[in-house]
């Protein structure tokens, strides 16, 4: 079985796939990739099952060494891509000799890359059908670093895709998100809702992948009855503090703060690319109810349950 050797990492390198859907009645989140569509992007593009565990890398920076041939995308926010000191390309399917180096650089114009491997990766630590490492809980593979070996799996779906994809960004002004009505929408008054579509708020300093801060809407929901609730991917929920939560992949399973609405999930893709200070926005789909009784979203995690890998 092939093996590839982690050199060096960036901040954060994690194993993502898409999660584990499906258990939230257990108290376990769905977790995966921030940025879904860049991880898929990079599956498709070295012939995986869309599914597969690959490495999301906070920041880029990312050395490796693999003891056969690989084949390999990087994908998300664009940084350099090289083989033993050669540039190789961004966004396009790269094949890697046994014991060349890898190195991913720094990213730019956006937070995280992606990396995957044809065949995806497959580390100790799956849990519930998925590889990918729930920062929050603790679930699921270590945090990458330098020194261990990441076998290299069997989750092909196909050939692979002799093409170029574009680099994530993050947005040159303000990134819009949609926001449809939740069940706690009815909680802020009148001039809370005034201030929700109007105002731009910006992300805050204290972000990370159980939820994104939002500054400069100071929303200050009505008392509730402090009972916990579910709380869906995407889901924005309203402290008394006045800022909001846009909670991500390691959000909790339930929260007592009022969710006033839920982002669409093509929008988080962008969020999960957005810096501390990016300003942002909010569109509403349908308007905000002062009823308490709104009914709450559909369920967002159902994405198809990620495959194990198929070991030689």
């Amino acid at each position: 079985m092939t093996e590839v050797e982690i050199l060096a990492t960036g901040p954060q390198c994690l194993v993502e796939d898409l999660g584990r859907p499906g258990h939230a009645g257990e108290g376990v989140t769905l977790s995966g990739a921030l940025d879904r569509r860049s991880l898929r992007q990079a599956n498709l593009l070295v012939g995986n099952e869309i599914d597969a565990p690959g490495l999301e890398m906070l920041l880029g920076e990312v050395t490796f060494r693999a003891d056969g041939d690989v084949l390999v995308a990087v994908t998300g926010a664009w940084c350099p891509v090289s083989i033993d000191d050669v540039a190789a390309e961004f966004g396009t399917p790269v094949p890697v000799p046994a014991r060349s180096v890898l190195r991913v650089g720094r990213a730019e114009h956006g937070l995280r890359s992606y990396l995957a491997v044809r065949g995806g990766l497959a580390p100790a630590g799956a849990f519930a059908g998925s590889w990918s490492t729930d920062t929050s809980s603790g679930i699921g593979p270590p945090p990458v670093q330098a020194g261990i070996r990441l076998p290299v799996g069997r989750q092909t779906a196909g050939a692979p895709l002799a093409v170029a994809v574009p680099p994530a960004t993050r947005p040159v002004g303000d990134l819009t998100l949609t926001l449809t009505p939740g069940p706690r929408a009815g909680s802020i008054d009148a001039d809370a809702r005034r201030r929700l579509v109007t105002n731009v708020g910006h992300i805050d300093s204290a972000s990370d992948r159980i939820g994104i801060r939002i500054n400069g809407f100071d929303v200050d929901p009505a008392p509730g009855t402090g009972a916990s609730e579910a709380l869906p991917l995407g889901a924005v929920q309203a402290p008394p503090s006045g800022e909001l939560i846009v909670f991500l992949a390691d959000h909790p399973t339930t929260g007592g703060y009022p969710v006033i609405g839920v982002v669409d999930l093509p929008d988080l893709d962008r969020l999960a690319q957005c810096a501390p200070g990016q300003p942002v926005r909010f569109t509403l789909r349908g308007a905000l109810s002062r009823s308490p009784a709104t009914p709450p979203p559909a369920p967002r995690e159902t994405s198809r349950r990620p495959r194990p890998a198929r070991h030689t």
